[in-house]
């Protein structure tokens, strides 16, 4: 049989704060303890892996005998962000932060943009994205502006009503500004945020959402992958994540419930190599919005969903799941992610049942990944075996 990865990331979902975590503007930030608060948190499956074994995790009840690999990772990047956190996963450890602007964006960037694109431009604040379309949906709709916002992380969105600024149109827009954002105002992702409705007391964003990101600033395990003549499968956000670079295959998902269906249909797929997917309704509609009920819901599912796939895979297949950042429900400091420690659950008949404790890299899963698929790649992160 062909050896395969199914590696998961159920974005925003951290496991406790790092030592750093102040340095962030973070404060006793924990998403798993948050979310295990609430009636609907269920871990039946992932706690048999190992969950509750994890360093940290005792207040979820350890068992005797786990029956996967598990271990906590700590990021070495500078950052809590998606980009930087899928990045450090695939093997690349990012040792300076994407810029932010707390105050917006400067003349510089603006008026390049302005002039491409001939609209001019709201807001450009750090916002939230739906308290953003409230306040200046309806002057968008009477001006044509653009609403242009960003957020503690490294991002340029761009907001517009799909009636006025069609989603190809506001995608180019998107790439009018990737563009523009380059050198010492590289931003991780420029994000085309479009929405609908007739009013502020209706507007709401579509799923049409779509990244454009930052090219990876060195070679991951999927370039390497790739290289070896193994399918690279991105699920999700992936593929925008990493800048089309290094898939051979990918598809879109609007959802959490359609990206594990995706990921269940790989499994009658025929291919040596990885299956990457990004789970992302995680953070955008219950970390972000600070809704602890909807997350622990959404992380019940998950696992009920996990425990179906185990039974589905193959004698050679491996899954693992894991996050890339905290975003806790739970925080009143600010609504943006977390600076923490994320999961790493595998299994699989190869995966000899181990704690690996605590890792000072989320590359650790990149090692672990290419070394499993018989790919030669070399980066920070030990192999876990």
């Amino acid at each position: 049989m062909s050896k395969r990865v199914f590696l998961i990331v159920l974005d925003s979902c951290g496991i406790g704060e790092e030592p750093d975590a102040a340095l962030f503007g973070d404060f006793g930030c924990n998403t798993m303890r948050s979310i295990s608060k609430d009636p609907a948190y269920k871990n039946d499956t992932t706690r048999a892996i190992g969950l509750a074994n994890i360093d940290g995790q005792e207040y979820l009840g350890p068992i005797e005998k786990p029956i996967g690999a598990y271990a906590r990772l700590q990021e070495a990047s500078k950052g809590k962000d998606t980009t930087i956190g899928h990045w450090e996963i695939a093997g690349v450890q990012s040792d300076a932060p994407l810029p932010t602007y707390p105050n917006g964006f400067p003349e510089e960037v603006l008026a390049p943009f302005r002039e491409a694109t001939g609209r001019g431009v709201l807001c450009n604040l750090p916002y939230s994205g739906t308290a953003v379309i409230y306040d200046y949906g309806e002057e968008h709709l009477k001006t044509g502006d653009l609403i242009v916002y960003t957020s503690a992380d490294s991002v340029f969105q761009i907001a517009a009503h799909e009636e006025l600024v069609p989603p190809e149109k506001l995608y180019e827009y998107c790439r009018i500004a990737r563009g523009i954002l380059r050198g010492k105002h590289a931003v991780g992702r420029v994000i085309a945020r479009p929405f609908i409705g007739t009013c502020k007391e209706d507007f709401k964003r579509t799923a049409n959402r779509h990244d454009f990101s930052l090219e990876p600033p060195a070679e991951t395990m999927l370039d390497a992958i790739k290289a070896a003549g193994q399918t690279v499968y991105a699920i999700g956000k992936i593929n925008d994540i990493f800048a089309g670079i290094g898939t051979t295959e990918y598809v879109y998902t609007h959802s959490n419930t359609e990206g594990m269906e995706k990921t269940m249909e790989a499994l009658d797929k025929d291919f040596t190599g990885l299956c990457f997917t990004n789970l992302v309704d995680f953070d955008m509609l219950y970390g972000h919005r600070r809704d602890v009920n909807g997350y622990a819901k959404a992380y019940a599912e998950f696992d009920t969903w996990l425990a179906e796939f185990m039974k589905k895979m193959g004698p050679d297949d491996v899954v693992i799941v894991t996050a890339d950042h905290g975003c806790d429900p739970a925080d009143t400091h600010h609504t943006d992610h977390t600076r923490e420690y994320i999961p790493y659950l595998a299994y699989g008949k190869n995966i000899e049942p181990k704690n690996y404790g605590t890792q000072p890299t989320f590359a650790a899963i990149a090692a672990t990944i290419t070394d499993y698929l018989g790919v030669p790649y070399t980066c920070r992160g030990k192999v876990l075996k």
